[in-house]
């Protein structure tokens, strides 16, 4: 899942758009400021608490992604 987490947040550049698109998805604001800010690498970045729950299962399943589980189902349909 912090793959998934990598794609959006390396989509996001500015600073600006990183906040406006994390209070988007439900993020609190002083959170989102926070993790917008951060300096760290994308993949640190990915794997921040703030992400991995704005980015919960449900929300990567509306986003056209399955978890791991429904994937591996569906590939390993025998």
């Amino acid at each position: 899942m912090a793959k998934i987490r990598t794609i959006y947040w390396k989509q996001w550049k500015k600073v600006k758009t990183k906040f406006r698109e994390l209070k988007r998805i439900g993020v609190e604001e002083e959170k989102a400021w926070i993790c917008a800010n951060m300096r760290n690498g994308n993949w640190y970045c990915g794997g921040y608490f703030v992400l991995q729950t704005a980015f919960n299962n449900k929300k990567l399943r509306e986003l056209g992604y399955p978890t791991f589980t429904e994937f591996y189902l569906k590939v390993c349909e025998n």
